[in-house]
This record gives structure tokens, C-alpha cells and sequence, in this order.
């Protein structure tokens, strides 16, 4: 798994492969995740993991898009079920602490940090995608209400960012460090109610 190539997204065992590769990844990191075992937990051969994944590293992009992707979708799903920017952006920024919280957000971090030295691209292409897709959906609703009168943002851009650190305020440095691993709802809501109040603060129409 040497080389860049296509990912073929097709034929039924293709949800196999990114099943095992993720449970994989999550236990040995990238470094330690070797093909053998991907194919094993896949329950598909080695042949069958090649012909879908060349490249180690586009496997482990897939399974970042594919993750994150789903959670973005979901984040905005909620989101379009809102009726008034409070609520709307209450439930973004609950989604965006939950994906930062959880155990898949946490060890992807963490596997690119410790992949940093000798894969350099690796955390630029889970940027862009993994947190970017969610920024993505996050700035399109800022738009969207913008657009309706709801807010008032200049630079949407940074507005998303904005949001994504104010949710990350106290309890994603205390997990990085390994001060605490586990919080209640009373903590995530204390952070999610002080994000929404900030971020409306400025930028509420």
C-alpha cells in the first residue's frame, strides 16, 4: 500500500473493509494497523482489500470522510428541524462537542498528531476530509440565515470557526491532557449554553 490511487466505492463488501479498518485504526493507529489485520476484521481477503484500497492511507481517509460525513449530514439534519437561531445553533454546537468528545473524534486527533512527523500530509487531508465537512454544513447554515435576517456575519468563514472553538472551551483541553475522560451532561450543556450565548452575542441580528 505504497501508492495514490482511485478508491472504488462499489460492491458489497466495500462497507466491510470500512468497518474493520475502523475498528482497527481505533485500537493500533495508523502506523500499527497492518493489512493482515484490516483484512481479518474486515472478514474479506487480502486481494479484496487491495482492489479497494491500494494505499493504506486513502483507506484511512475513508474512514475519516465516511464518519464525519455522516455526522456532518446529521448535524444538519437536526439543525433543519429548528425553528429559531438559538435552537439552531444550540443543536450544531451540541453535535460539534459530541464528535469532539467522542472516541472516534479523540484517537482520529491523536493518531494524526502522532503521525505528524512522518506523514505530514496526513492531518492536512483528515482536515479537510473530516472537520471541514462539518464546517462546511455549519457555514451553510450561517448563510442561510443571514440570508433570512435571523444573523448578522460578515465573514462566514470564521463565524463557523468561531463556533467550533467556543464548544471546545474547557472540556476538550482537560480530555487532550488526560485530566479527565469522561463528562456529565451537566458539563456539556454548561459549555454548549455559554458557546450559544457568546456566539449570538455577536453575532445575533
Amino acid at each position: 500500500m505504497n501508492h495514490p490511487a482511485t478508491i472504488l466505492r462499489t460492491g458489497r463488501k466495500f462497507d466491510q473493509v470500512l468497518e474493520g479498518a475502523r475498528d482497527v485504526f481505533m485500537a493500533d493507529g495508523f502506523e500499527g494497523a497492518s493489512v493482515d489485520d484490516i483484512a481479518r476484521a474486515a472478514g474479506v481477503s487480502k486481494a479484496t482489500l487491495y482492489s479497494y484500497f491500494p494505499d493504506k492511507r486513502l483507506l484511512f481517509m475513508e474512514v475519516a470522510r465516511n464518519e464525519c460525513a455522516r455526522q456532518a449530514c446529521d448535524a444538519v439534519d437536526m439543525v433543519e428541524t429548528c425553528c429559531t437561531p438559538p435552537e439552531a445553533i444550540a443543536v450544531a454546537a451540541r453535535q460539534i462537542l459530541s464528535v469532539i468528545l467522542s472516541d472516534f473524534g479523540q484517537k482520529m486527533f491523536r493518531i494524526c498528531v502522532a503521525e505528524a512527523d512522518r506523514f505530514p500530509d496526513l492531518g492536512r487531508q483528515f482536515y479537510e476530509s473530516g472537520p471541514m465537512v462539518v464546517r462546511a454544513r455549519v457555514k451553510e447554515y450561517l448563510e442561510q440565515a443571514t440570508a433570512r435576517g435571523e444573523l448578522r456575519i460578515e465573514d462566514f468563514d470564521l463565524a463557523a470557526d468561531q463556533l467550533a472553538e467556543l464548544c471546545k472551551a474547557d472540556l476538550f483541553p482537560r480530555l487532550v491532557f488526560n485530566i479527565d475522560t469522561e463528562f456529565t451532561e451537566v458539563e456539556r450543556e454548561r459549555v454548549i449554553k455559554g458557546a450559544v450565548e457568546t456566539f449570538l452575542a455577536r453575532y445575533g441580528a
